[in-house]
């Protein structure tokens, strides 16, 4: 039973040690918390355009790509990029895809106008700025396009706004009946026919709207005399060469080098894509299109060509130190869990393994102070034995001991500490002993009595 005792005791004390360690830790823990993402979903969606275009098959390459890490990428249709930013602006899908120039939607709040929250991923690859026109004449200016008949891409689509801005700039009305509302491959078809002058095409190379228009009798493209000068109106547009034989050498097609402009095709994501997303996302971007093209260089995509958009952060992360550490050699899922853990384990590091340094200390220090207490009144009482000693006082100066003997007898030390108890009994009859001097050295005149 004095064992048992002695045990309860022992872990009372290491509990009343213990329990502010737990609460600072356990608080620690709590404002830890406060900064872990939740976990990413499962789900994602992007917005494209047609299922004939670029757009939707990249998309369909993302799928894959992202399947392989348990992500299901759902890819929605569309008219165009306009309808794109619309849809991330209103939260339907977190990613789309959105052509070179267009603009960001503004939303307002508090009627004041605030700055877009989309944020670019990156440009993924250039897309052609094609102008197919009809006649003998050779166009080389798209000024000499004024008064035809011009097939500038369907309402909301990303052509359209690029074609407009063109031709705007070119002194060209932008608003008139000559302008057709026409794409792809009905713009093909109407320029075939000979119903349209011209037509603007944004498309690659192997597209098939562009090698039908590349192999049509009496249609040719338009090589961009003044394509130096567009970058600098339009800082978005690049130029960029077709070389000669590029499309099919057999034909000779083209039959000279033609320059051409471009502009990029763009990943934005909307503010409710999660962060680990992005970088997977990212990596799916760098697997795409990271490899050499009719106009591009291997791995000079994906990059960050249109400033149209802010870069987001995680992008911005990928394209100065590539994919996060534990990504780069973990399964997705498992990279995800251990950062997560990881921002959890600060508190663990940073005021467990400290705190539970000094616990011994402060354990030893609260065992002890219970006999330092009692030493403090012995040494009170010596001191007054030295300096006031009273010899009619002596029973008072007794009971004083005794208490303070009593009182350490009942202190609950642990048996690891119990050398202490008795080296402070032994220093109790110490202060008796000198008590027993000076009670013989000041003894007390016959027949008075004691106080």
């Amino acid at each position: 039973m004095a064992k048992l005792r002695a045990g309860l005791l022992s872990l009372r004390d290491l509990l009343a040690t213990a329990w502010p360690i737990v609460l600072v830790t356990a608080l620690g823990f709590a404002v830890a918390y406060q900064f872990v993402a939740p976990a990413p979903p499962r789900h994602l969606s992007i917005a494209t355009g047609g299922e004939s275009g670029a757009y939707y098959a990249f998309a369909k390459r993302y799928a894959e790509v992202l399947a392989r890490q348990g992500i299901a990428l759902e890819v929605k249709t569309s008219a165009g990029s306009q309808e794109n930013l619309e849809r991330l602006e209103q939260g339907e899908v977190e990613v789309a895809f959105v052509q070179g120039g267009i603009a960001p939607v503004p939303h307002a709040s508090d009627g004041e106008n605030e700055a877009s929250a989309l944020r670019s991923l990156g440009s993924v690859y250039y897309e052609p700025v094609w102008v197919f026109y009809r006649g003998e004449r050779t166009v080389d200016k798209l000024h000499q396009l004024a008064g035809k008949r011009i097939a500038v891409g369907a309402e909301g689509s990303g052509i359209r706004g690029l074609a407009l801005q063109l031709l705007e700039a070119n002194d060209i009305p932008t608003h008139g009946r000559h302008l057709l509302p026409l794409a792809g491959l009905n713009a093909a078809e109407e320029l075939q026919q000979g119903r349209i002058d011209a037509a603007f095409i944004i498309a690659a190379p192997e597209a098939p709207v562009v090698q039908v228009l590349l192999r049509s009798p009496g249609v040719r493209v338009m090589s961009f005399a003044q394509a130096d000068a567009y970058p600098r109106h339009f800082p978005f547009l690049s130029k960029i060469v077709l070389p000669q034989g590029a499309v099919d050498l057999v034909r000779d097609t083209p039959p000279h080098d033609t320059v051409l402009l471009a502009t990029t095709a763009n990943l934005i994501a909307g503010e409710n894509l999660h962060p680990a997303l992005a970088s997977l996302l990212l990596q799916a971007m760098s697997e795409v299109h990271g490899k050499a093209g009719f106009f591009q260089r291997a791995g000079e995509f994906p990059a960050y060509r249109d400033q149209g958009f802010e870069l987001s952060a995680e992008a911005q992360r990928h394209y100065k130190s590539g994919p996060p550490f534990l990504q780069r050699y973990l399964p997705f899922w498992l990279a995800v869990l251990v950062e997560r853990l990881l921002v959890l384990l600060l508190p663990f590091f940073a005021l467990l393994l400290p705190l539970l340094k000094i616990a011994p200390s402060l354990y030893t220090w609260r065992v002890r102070s219970k006999i330092f207490r009692c030493y403090g009144d012995l040494k009170f009482l010596e001191n007054e034995l030295r300096q006031h000693y009273e010899p009619a006082s002596r029973q008072a100066y007794l009971e004083r001991l005794d208490r303070i003997e009593e009182e350490a007898s009942t202190r609950n030390i642990p048996l690891a500490f119990t050398d202490l108890l008795y080296t402070l009994r032994e220093h109790i009859n110490l202060v008796r002993q000198k008590l027993r001097h000076l009670e013989a050295a000041h003894p007390l005149p016959a027949g008075e009595h004691e106080k």
